[in-house]
């Protein structure tokens, strides 16, 4: 995973009530317009329940 722009995956994610899943994440990128390789580093992170989008940044690799 080369790491995603966290600006920009949290503009994809706007709108997500945390906590949040995985699959949660990715339906709101989608709707959000996130190009493919955005989804696919959204459907690589594990599983769980993200309480906040610091947690998904993180996840990403970001900060």
């Amino acid at each position: 995973m080369t790491g995603a722009n966290p600006i920009q995956v949290q503009k994809y994610l706007s709108g997500v009530d945390y906590p949040a899943g995985r699959d949660d994440l990715v339906a709101a990128a989608q709707r959000n317009g996130a190009d493919e390789e955005t989804l696919e580093q959204l459907r690589g992170i594990p599983d769980r329940q993200y309480e906040g989008p610091s947690g998904v940044s993180k996840e990403l690799g970001g900060s």
